[in-house]
């Protein structure tokens, strides 16, 4: 992926620039107290950057400059990196204490898929996911986890499932950068809701026909689409979120692969882009949880995809074989499996009926 925290070979020793006007001092054959005074500084500060208990100033850098005839920008970047150096190490030593805060994160996982590269050590480990999550400290991931939760107000959860924190982050933190690297429209509710009308008619197409299709649709109406399966820990069905106030995320993570599952987590998406406030993050565990904008957003999704009352019409009837299902999808211009999905989630049919009828989905995740 394009923000693919990498590791980079950076030498583990740094010489202090005093070091290096020692030694050409000497090879000048110049005495400390004659260079000290034609670059009009005292014996003692220049004695102090030789034993490398004194910066090089810039403008200390540029009276080397005029003496040695050795460009100021030497000098300064011999002392940027010396003291660049030493604030790694000094970083690191403090990281040496957040090897166990890394190891809750899926690193195993987030190796295998490319994402960052394998750490050469514990305190690698740390720095890695510091530079993934865009943090600059633990502290400072803690506290936007606070954020997160305190955002996360409509969590659709399962009792039967509790998703890992870090998890999730891993999760949202792949589709948001994602999603940057997506060159939306402006947000507009009318070309949005055209969208999903369009889109609504692309669900008995293959994947490889509806996918590139419903992302371009986004796109134009401002918003960025995203597909990542979850990690291990998780048991996200979908998310949504404002990027900015004219850009807004639907993340899916590809569970359960089945086409009546991805329709209902992708409607009920929308419904949080359309219908909910843009400072909320929509984080999808399980479907079927009730209250509130959950319930609206389900609403929104089930009639979208089933207009209610063609729905009501065919249900009346009471005839759920797997033909009438078929006759009926293709009236209202859906996939069959979707119907059979609304019938189960309903209870009128037992949930291994007409399974047959869902198809099986391998999408191509997001990698750019």
């Amino acid at each position: 992926m394009a923000n693919k925290a990498g590791y980079k070979f950076e030498p583990d020793y740094a010489v202090h620039p005093g070091e290096i006007l020692e030694e050409t001092l000497e090879a000048r054959g110049m005495k400390k107290i004659s260079f000290a005074k034609r670059c009009g500084l005292s014996q003692k500060t220049v004695s102090q950057i030789i034993n490398g208990k004194a910066p090089v100033t810039p403008e200390t850098a540029i009276q080397f400059e005029r003496v040695l005839g050795v460009s100021a920008a030497v000098w300064s970047n011999l002392n940027t990196f010396y003291h660049l150096h030493m604030a790694r190490v000094s970083a690191r030593k403090r990281l040496e204490k957040q090897v166990t805060w890394a190891k809750s994160f899926p690193l195993t996982e987030l190796v295998k898929r490319g994402i960052i590269e394998e750490p050469p050590s514990q305190v690698g480990a740390v720095e890695a996911l510091l530079n993934f999550l865009g943090v600059g400290s633990v502290q400072a991931w803690e506290e936007r986890q606070k954020q997160l939760v305190q955002e996360s107000t409509a969590y659709r959860h399962s009792p039967s499932f509790k998703s890992a924190p870090e998890s999730v982050a891993v999760w949202l933190r792949i589709g948001k950068i994602h999603a940057e690297h997506i060159d939306t429209r402006p947000f507009s509710r009318v070309k949005f809701n055209s969208a999903l009308e369009e889109i609504r008619t692309l669900t008995s197409q293959p994947a490889k026909v509806f996918g590139p299709k419903m992302k371009e649709l986004c796109r134009k109406a401002g918003v960025a689409l995203v597909f990542v399966s979850e990690f291990p820990g998780t048991h996200l069905s979908g998310a949504a979120r404002w990027l900015t106030k004219d850009k807004a995320l639907i993340l899916l993570s590809l569970r359960h692969k089945l086409d009546d599952h991805l329709w209902f987590s992708f409607y009920h998406e929308a419904a949080h882009v359309l219908l909910h406030g843009k400072k909320k993050v929509f984080l999808d565990e399980a479907k079927g949880m009730q209250g509130g904008m959950e319930s609206k957003a389900d609403s929104f999704a089930a009639n979208a995809l089933v207009p209610e009352r063609d729905y009501l019409a065919f249900v009346s009837q009471e005839r759920f074989s797997k033909n009438s299902i078929m006759t009926f999808a293709k009236r209202i211009g859906i996939a069959p499996g979707i119907v059979v999905g609304r019938l189960q989630y309903d209870g009128k049919i037992p949930h291994w009926w007409h399974n047959d009828l869902k198809r099986g989905l391998r999408l191509v995740e997001t990698t750019e």
